[in-house]
């Protein structure tokens, strides 16, 4: 049985606000494998997205399956005491209403914030996948690398 893979990952620093979910984005032109084309600046909705754009963080799922996802992300040094993160069907409002999963809350460990997470979901063309992060120092804080993933089992 074949899977379909999209595997994207980002080192430029993203800044993330104080108390906002914020979408991480992945530029078109970093290290990513995308042979199924599910993360591309051509869009399947039409719009033709940048690497500047949110769309940047948005995986297409080419197919109706069982979606396996991951995601790895590393936080700053910071005055934060608890950071965030979850996966979201939608988290532009594209095709409706946004849809968030797998929410963690986690408080800080010593040391640099290191975060991996995987979570499994149905997974339908045309919903587009995003994984948002959030914080609460009260000035903004980087993400400073980011990969996101999508293995989809086909029906």
């Amino acid at each position: 049985m074949t899977v379909y893979v999209c595997s994207l990952s980002a080192s430029p620093d993203q800044l993330i606000q104080p108390g906002t979910y914020t979408l991480l984005t992945f530029p078109f032109e970093e290290d990513q494998l995308d042979y199924q084309l599910m993360h591309q600046p051509a869009q399947p909705d039409g719009y033709t997205a940048t690497s500047c754009d949110p769309r940047a963080g948005l995986i297409w799922p080419s197919c109706e399956g069982w979606g396996s996802l991951t995601a790895e992300f590393s936080w700053e040094p910071g005055g934060y005491s608890e950071i965030r993160d979850q996966f979201v069907r939608d988290p532009l409002g594209l095709a409706g209403e946004p849809n968030a999963t797998a929410l963690v809350h986690r408080p800080l460990s010593p040391g640099w914030q290191l975060i991996g997470k995987h979570h499994e979901i149905m997974v339908h063309p045309g919903v587009p996948l995003g994984v948002q992060v959030w914080h609460n120092d009260t000035v903004p804080r980087k993400v400073t690398y980011a990969q996101f993933k999508l293995a989809i089992h086909p029906w």
